[in-house]
């Protein structure tokens, strides 16, 4: 059994830290570590990391794909009702709360992982995989830091027989292959703004904007693992308004409405229109300002720099329920959109703007919603461009299938780390703009920003935990 401080030792890691060196003998990989070997037909063994809530939505997808035999479930709240659903569902799979004990003890037994927890742990659980050689489908956003997916896109590179989806469902359905499709027939061409919005109320908190300190302690639930929980974060004390879904109001541990839905709104953008990252990063407005957790409501301000024949572009994004941005003429209604999928946490109220984008380029407006909803082109040019439209080809397999067929040997993920990492690193820039209520300058070349010290220290945020360094290269 490889243990926490072989690891330790393969890695070289004297001390807890950061850097963006390669990860040299971390690709290696432990001594003894199983890599997968999955081809042709046979059903992906998967170990479950988050069964409840979200995580049990993905259990069902994967397993509707007929695709899999689930080995393993590991969640830190065993006992919570959220999880009985999926632990009943497969009594033979072994159980665990650890997941560095699922990899350590039971690796041999699964191919792949596919992690539905907080935001916070999407890091850990990713390099153990990558550095185990197991593929792994990680819910977005990809990391909680800036450091983070830069050490991620690099382990990645290293191991180019694994296999990584981050999941945006969006990326594998129509809106995917018909900006690709549009792109390419010159339909969408010198966009110059994007507005992005979330406006529902959904994980919309209603803390104290005046708060001066983190909640204090609640009664833990019976059995649940809190020191992984907690996992590479400082050690807080047990508080309800951490668990569930509210863990994603909090700096700490979550990324905010931009972190939850940016992944879902803006991919395809970001990708098709090598947007990369950006030279200026602003906080515009903001609402219910707090050290601790996301505002009320935030306009964030993004400027990426001309890339090749594609000029300047600046993307503004707004959430919050009183946040709306202007819509320009001819927009029509923001009908209910059931390709949304539910929280899982209850009904989501229809908002007054549902989730969606705008795209402005020199001579048309798109309108698009989320996930894998289609554009549409708005405006007095609607009906003439009708006829140039090109045909867009069907996804030939969801993001759940594609991931498998990929683990498979038989397709390339859409959604991979090294595509998506750029992305979530754009997110946790607008988050640190959230946190420091300030404008910032950043060179996309050094990856640093260029006029606030506070803000390169927050691209990497604390340092991890003791006994949690062994994730992170010096």
């Amino acid at each position: 059994m490889t243990t926490r401080r072989d690891f330790l030792k393969q890695m070289g890691v004297a001390a807890a830290g950061l850097g963006l060196a390669p990860l040299g003998s971390l690709a290696a990989g432990p001594a003894g570590a199983n890599k997968t070997k999955n081809t042709g037909g046979d059903k992906v063994k998967i170990a479950f990391i988050g069964i409840g809530n979200r995580g049990e939505q993905n259990v069902a997808e994967f397993e509707r794909t007929g695709m899999i035999e689930v080995t393993a479930l590991c969640d830190v709240d065993l006992k919570g009702k959220q999880t009985q659903k999926v632990q009943s569902k497969y009594p033979k799979a072994k159980l665990f709360t650890d997941f560095r004990e699922m990899f350590e003890k039971y690796s041999q037994n699964f191919d792949a992982v596919v992690a539905s927890t907080p935001d916070h742990s999407h890091f850990p659980i990713a390099m153990m995989a990558l550095e185990y050689g197991k593929h792994i489908y990680l819910e977005k956003p990809m990391t909680r830091t800036f450091i983070e997916a830069e050490l991620l896109m690099q382990k990645a590179r290293s191991c180019p027989k694994v296999v990584t989806q981050v999941g945006n469902q969006g990326h594998s359905e129509a809106n995917y292959f018909q900006f690709k499709a549009w792109k390419e027939a010159g339909i969408i061409k010198d966009v110059t703004a994007i507005t992005a919005h979330m406006n529902n109320p959904r994980r919309w908190h209603s803390y104290d904007s005046k708060m001066y300190r983190l909640p204090s302690g609640d009664a833990l639930p019976d059995g649940m693992n809190w020191d992984v929980w907690l996992g590479v974060c400082p050690w807080r004390d047990f508080s309800a308004k951490f668990h569930q879904g509210d863990w994603r109001s909090w700096y700490e541990f979550g990324m905010g409405a931009l972190g939850d839905w940016g992944a879902h709104i803006l991919d395809t953008a970001h990708e098709f229109l090598d947007l990369g990252l950006p030279y200026e990063v602003s906080l515009t407005y903001e609402k219910g300002h707090n050290d601790f957790f996301y505002p009320y409501s935030s306009t964030i301000l993004f400027r990426f720099g001309a890339r090749g024949n594609m000029p300047p572009c600046d993307v503004t994004w707004y959430d919050g329920i009183d946040n709306l941005p202007k819509l320009p003429e001819g927009y029509g209604k923001s009908e209910y959109n059931p390709d949304i999928p539910a929280s899982n946490q209850g009904d989501t109220p229809v908002a007054n703007l549902n989730p969606g984008k705008i795209i402005y380029s020199r001579d048309l407006i798109f309108k698009g919603s989320s996930h894998g909803s289609t554009l549409s082109i708005i405006g007095d040019k609607a009906e003439e461009m009708k006829s140039k439209l090109p045909e867009v080809p069907k996804s030939p397999s969801n993001h759940y299938v594609n991931f498998l067929r990929a683990c498979q040997g038989t397709e390339k993920t859409r959604s991979p780390f090294e595509i998506n990492g750029v992305l979530s690193q754009v997110f946790c820039l607008g988050v640190i703009a959230q946190r420091l209520n300030a404008q910032l300058f950043f060179d996309p070349r050094t990856k640093q920003f260029t006029n606030n010290t506070f803000a390169n220290a927050l691209l990497s945020g604390m340092p991890p935990r003791k006994g949690w360094e062994f994730l992170y290269k010096v």
